[in-house]
């Protein structure tokens, strides 16, 4: 398989406190990875360093093949936990934004997601709920013909009905040729999505790889492996 994203060694630090030590991590093309672990593990910072939001301290991070800068953020689609949508736009002028700022999306594709999703056009983003913004970031990051899409926990602080529309477009969106690294703490939910599995604790790898491997071989799910790796 072809190897889309790795870090050597990658370090990342606040002042005194380090969110990544000597992370190695090799993703692989076409594969759904879920990024799994407690709060302050690091899941947020990797996602951003990704993204070319964060430098790192020290290491590297290669995405195919080049370090994080203007040429692997147009390939990198990334849905951060925060809102980042402009509250006194209305969907469609959103949509129009997005088409302007990104060459690879694809607006038909934002306005069958936004069907499915039971959001309009013409509703306008500050008076959305919070499920329904949720539904509406992930639109406007999955519209996009990205190689890699970066979902940090994108089930979170929402209710069962926006959760399971969620996962619908993440499951119709999938191709061979994109890979996807998740976060959530909804980890029985993504069980069925994730092809690969990494668990990182204070910034480091503690137990990764393949998900039906780690069934068979631990004879439990991963949401009872995510018990055991952190003593839940």
């Amino acid at each position: 398989m072809t190897v889309l994203l790795k870090t050597d060694n990658l370090n990342k630090g606040f002042f005194r406190n380090k969110a990544l030590a000597n992370l190695n991590l090799e993703i692989e093309k076409g594969k759904v990875y879920g990024l799994l672990g407690p709060n302050g593990s690091g899941k947020t910072t990797f996602f951003k360093i990704a993204a070319g939001l964060y430098k790192p301290s020290s290491g590297s991070m290669l995405i195919d093949g080049r370090h994080v800068g203007v040429e692997t953020r147009k390939i990198t689609a990334f849905m951060p936990t925060e809102d980042f949508l402009f509250k006194w736009m209305k969907i469609k002028m959103l949509l129009n934004f997005y088409a302007d700022m990104y060459e690879d999306f694809n607006i038909d594709q934002a306005r069958d997601f936004l069907e499915q999703m039971e959001l309009k056009e013409d509703m306008k983003v500050k008076n959305l709920s919070t499920g329904m913004k949720a539904r509406l970031k992930l639109v406007v990051t999955m519209a996009r013909k990205a190689s890699i899409y970066l979902l940090d926990e994108p089930l979170n602080g929402i209710d069962i009905i926006s959760r399971d529309k969620i996962m619908k477009v993440i499951v119709s969106s999938l191709h061979e040729n994109c890979t996807v690294i998740v976060s959530s703490h909804f980890v029985s939910e993504l069980e069925a999505l994730m092809d690969e599995v990494i668990f990182l604790d204070k910034g480091s790898v503690v137990l990764a790889g393949n998900s039906e491997q780690f069934r068979l071989e631990r004879k439990c799910s991963i949401e009872e492996l995510y018990k055991e790796v952190y003593h839940a």
